[in-house]
């Protein structure tokens, strides 16, 4: 199969005249010049034998400028003020994916046709992305050919071996294209740099200095290091063309295609994250230590650890400090011995910083107990090869072939040799693959998959395969072996592995090649992707050090069909990422990388975002409003508080936006709707904030003071009370017993499965599409049984005695082994919640005295502060009152607010108060605060009848909607007030026409 390049992408053709714009008003020119020596120095001249040709621009730095400072307002990117040519440096960002390689050799076939250029050099940092330049200048030969009237070029990579190449790029006349490594001529000692005889006794690199080579620098971050741009400024570059997705600096850029742009312009494919996770394992004692730092006030640390909740054990990020005892820390004796013994902070390198623990010693990353490690693994590979075969079963009708890979950081989890007889073995990862490729073959759904040349036993083994480097071994029988190697993918040994890895591009991509499934160390984390990589799986031991951007990379192209077609649409271009950590934590990640690596600055307007807003079409061609005007529209925008001085949009802007009253100045009315685009696309999503108009809320003193009713009625339910519990304590555990037969319940253990979509916004990256499910998970584990007696006894505070005798005497011990954490939450509740029940049926309330009450004079010590209605807060929490102690009446509930409405809108109300927090009546299950005293006079002709009322306003009236430990502090609260007064009535109440009923 050959991959089929289209010529009519309008980014990359904008891409391309970007840079040959730079040199408008160059005439096509040829230069013919000679090399020779003479007394050590070189010079122009005439010589038959020693032709060479090189470039030669006859602009001045003033008209590029111009022709540079035309391209940025069209772009819309930062504009360049002062160009010398020294300053020839032009950056050109393009997201990953997005045909970057294709970009820069049409760009050199384009500055040959318009202006005779014909020598190029292009420097890479590695040998991967060496590798995979040439592999583009190979396939992309015939459709250039093609394009430009079958114009003659030569391409190479540069061997020091071969040093005749470099002369045949001075001399030859054609387009010249050599690809070097930066390695190869950043030092003195690189033979590029020395004399040699096959060069007529000259330095190679003389030869290429004479040609004014255009240099092309693929991921220039890369190399921004003094000695590398030194090495590069030695070449005496015509110019040098910058290209990457995240540049570190960039000089003169001339265009932009980021990541957002190229999401939303479905340039590459949609990111979907997916995490897998056991449910309900909560039996080991997992520790993951999430970050150590230095700072001026000393060493800190952070680790993650299950940690006990209320009823349940949830995993959390907590601090550590010297001498700190986890078991205190998480409230578990499951992590009884680990103490902090030592905390070091390793200045040279962060990740080998370390926390020492006693029973064991953890760098940053690194995860000891929990669930195995090789559990997640497996369900992690499970996982993927699911999402491949669904995703193949649904495109293979549009003929396309889909690919997963697999990053790995260690070879020998996939493939290991015999020392003895060299021969190679599968790895765990291996066996995994083929014993759940193998497991999902037998779901008759995927029947169907794999290669069905084979039997099906066979179709795991055809499927998967490694690339890997390799050394070259003996084994101790004396037999020859190559034994693949953990690599960072830059020495001369991996050239092998990139070889392979690029012959088999196309090949992967066909139906009649079974390899589908790629198992692969860091060679492929950059210069090496597939467009029809559709699963990316990381099974490192650790949270993966590859970069995210970095990682998705190997995926994001566009899919190719069997005709070599690219196929386009976010219906079949998703990329599945399964990570090996949470959702939140990879998407926090990669938008920081983002931040960082592509100065992306999410939510900012810069001053030069409106720059390429077409303002009229003179003669056929588009005016733009340019730099100056869009700094100006940008002032204004600081100058009416619309965003800050750094370009943050503020709420303002977005709630002007929303509702369509942005004020501009006149000047800019007729392009409105243009400057309204460019901000809603950049200022982000309206969060709307509660603080925003915070008042306080005063004493209403025609109530409190001048009027007796309040008084009156505070006098009847001021007072407090204490209480004592009586219950039989055989009883009890009877009720205990048969409520854990009834209701203790053990599931199966579990796997999660999560996924979720990105949207990659201006904004921000933001969440779109999810869907979870889960599975039985059919892997045997063994967890150390905790203390049950020692838990229970400190849970509920029964006697050891008492607790022996509940559980020798249920029916549910043996599910204790099943699932001991969750086995002891319940049982633990269950227990509770019994004891709660016995407790409040026998509690009884008794008044203290007369002389234990709330005062009145409460109120007035207590400020009370509530919130405005306003634009973005539209109800706000307060209610104007002219009944109550308060001007206004602060609710936290539409229901309190329309019954604190029904209070002050009815004749039969004399008075009443939403009671205070401090208002507290106790209970054994903790303060017991009610919601309002109510002060009626049902019968108006009547003066001396008078009702007294505790109401709570709840959203049901029914016992079974509400929460049980809800029911029994209502049921203490009903008791507390009755042994006050007889007089006082308590009602429940979900609306104020419900409680006036009671006023019959």
């Amino acid at each position: 199969m050959k991959i089929k390049f289209e010529e009519n992408l309008d980014y990359q053709i904008e891409a391309v005249n970007s840079i040959v714009d730079l040199f408008s008003g160059q005439e096509k020119n040829t230069c013919l010049f000679t090399v020779e020596k003479e007394s050590g120095q070189l010079k122009l001249g005439v010589e038959e034998n020693e032709l060479g040709i090189g470039n030669s621009l006859l602009l001045f730095p003033e008209e590029i400028l111009k022709n540079l400072n035309e391209i940025q307002i069209k772009n819309c990117v930062a504009k360049t003020t002062k160009l010398k040519t020294t300053d020839y440096h032009f950056s050109v960002e393009m997201e990953t994916g997005t045909g970057k390689t294709y970009v820069y050799i049409r760009t050199i076939m384009e500055l040959n046709k318009r202006y005779g250029f014909t020598k190029f050099i292009i420097v890479v940092p590695s040998i991967a992305i060496k590798e995979g330049v040439y592999k583009t200048l190979e396939i992309t030969k015939e459709h250039f050919k093609s394009l430009y009237d079958n114009v003659p070029y030569d391409y190479f990579i540069y061997d020091s071996k071969k040093i005749d190449m470099i002369r045949n790029f001075a001399v030859n006349d054609t387009i010249q294209i050599m690809i070097i490594t930066i390695d190869a001529f950043n030092k003195d000692t690189n033979i590029i740099r020395q004399e040699r005889d096959q060069a007529n006794g000259y330095r190679p690199i003389d030869y290429i200095k004479q040609c004014n080579p255009i240099i092309i620098v693929d991921e220039p971050q890369n190399m921004e290091s003094d000695k590398a741009k030194e090495a590069i400024n030695e070449l005496n570059p015509l110019c040098t063309l910058r290209y990457s997705a995240t540049h570190k600096d960039r000089y003169n850029p001339v265009f932009k295609l980021d990541s957002i742009s190229a999401y939303e312009k479905e340039l590459v494919k949609q990111i979907e994250v997916a995490t897998v996770g056991v449910t309900q394992n909560t039996n080991t004692e997992y520790i993951k230590v999430t970050s150590i730092k230095s700072s001026k006030s000393g060493i800190s640390a952070k680790l993650e650890l299950d940690v006990k909740s209320g009823k349940t054990v949830k995993r959390k990020e907590v601090g550590i400090k010297l001498g700190d005892d986890l078991q205190e820390k998480a409230k578990r004796d499951i992590y009884e011995g680990y103490f902090v013994n030592e905390i070091t902070y390793n200045e040279e390198d962060p990740s080998k910083s370390f926390v020492d623990l006693g029973k064991v010693v953890l760098t940053v990353g690194q995860v000891n107990g929990g669930e195995n490690p090789d559990v997640i693994k497996r369900l992690q590979i499970r996982k993927t090869i699911q999402e491949h075969f669904d995703k193949q079963k649904r495109l293979k009708s549009r003929g396309i072939k889909v690919l997963s890979l697999f990053f790995i950081d260690k070879v020998a989890n996939y493939r290991i040799y015999d020392p003895e007889t060299g021969e190679a073995k599968k790895g765990k990862y291996a066996l995994m693959f083929e014993e759940e490729y193998n497991r999902l073959l037998e779901n008759p759904e995927y029947s169907e998959m794999g290669d069905q040349s084979v039997p099906l036993y066979q179709r795991a083994a055809v499927a998967h395969d490694g690339y890997f480097s390799v050394d070259k071994k003996k084994s101790k029988s004396g037999k020859e072996y190559f034994e693949e190697k953990d690599t960072k993918g830059n020495t001369s040994a991996d050239d092998d592995t990139f070889n392979k890895i690029m012959k088999d591009k196309e090949k992967l991509l066909s139906f009649n090649e079974p390899l589908s499934f790629i198992f692969s160390h860091s060679a492929l984390k950059e210069g090496w992707d597939n467009p029809n990589v559709f699963q990316i799986c990381t099974l490192n031991e650790t949270t993966s050090e590859m970069k995210k951007r970095q990682e998705i990379g190997r995926g994001l192209r566009i899919a190719v069909n069997q005709n070599g077609e690219r196929v386009r649409g976010f219906d079949v271009n998703t990329l599945t990422v399964m990570a090996n950590e949470s959702y939140e934590k990879f998407v926090d990640s990669l938008q920081k990388e983002m931040e960082k690596e592509e100065d992306i600055k999410f939510g900012v307007i810069e001053n030069f975002i409106f720059s390429n807003i077409v303002t009229k079409v003179e003669n056929g061609s588009e005016v733009y409003l340019g730099h100056e005007k869009s700094e100006e529209l940008y002032n204004f925008l600081v100058e009416e508080e619309y965003i800050d001085e750094k370009g943050n949009a503020k709420d303002r802007l977005k709630i002007d936006l929303k509702e369509n009253v942005l004020k501009l100045p006149q000047e800019f009315e007729y392009i409105r709707a243009s400057i309204e685009k460019k901000l809603k696309s950049s200022a982000g999503k309206l969060v709307i904030k509660n603080a925003d108009d915070k008042q306080q809320i005063h004493i209403n003193k025609e109530v409190f003071i001048e009027q007796p009713h309040f008084r009156e009625l505070w006098n009847k339910i001021k007072y407090k009370t204490t209480y004592q519990v009586n219950f039989d304590g055989e009883k009890l555990k009877e009720k205990c017993i048969e409520n854990i037969d009834n209701e203790v319940y053990i599931p199966s253990e579990k796997f999660l499965f999560e996924k979720k979509r990105i949207a990659i916004t201006k904004g921000g990256i933001e969440e779109g599409f999810s869907s979870s499910e889960q599975e039985k998970l059919d892997l045997k584990n063994r967890f150390k049984l905790p203390d049950i007696v020692t838990y229970l006894q400190n849970e509920t505070n029964l006697t050891r005695k008492s607790i022996v005798d509940i559980l020798t005497r249920t029916k549910t011990l043996d599910n204790f082994k099943k699932d001991p954490q969750v086995y002891l939450e319940q049982v633990s509740d269950i227990i509770k919640r019994t004891m709660k029940l016995f407790i409040v049926d026998g509690i009884k309330y008794q008044k203290i005295g007369d002389t234990e009450y709330y005062s009145q004079e409460i109120f007035e010590e207590n400020e009370l502060f509530g919130y405005l209605k306003t634009e973005m807060n539209k109800q706000g929490n307060m209610v104007d009152s002219t009944k109550s102690p308060y001007t206004s009446i602060v609710v936290d509930s539409d229901t309190e607010r329309n019954f604190a409405q029904g209070l002050e809108n009815n004749d039969n109300v004399v008075v009443y108060t939403k009671l205070p927090e401090w208002f507290k009546i106790p209970t054994p299950l903790g303060n017991y605060n009610p919601d309002w005293a109510v002060l009626v006079r049902p019968d108006l002709s009547k003066n001396e009848e008078k009702l007294y009322f505790i109401v709570e306003t709840k959203g049901s009236v029914f016992e079974e909607d509400r929460r049980e430990t809800e029911n029994l502090k209502i049921k203490c609260g009903r008791k507390h007030f009755k042994a006050i007064s007889e007089d006082i009535g308590f009602e429940i109440s979900n609306d104020f026409n419900n409680f006036s009923s009671k006023f019959d």
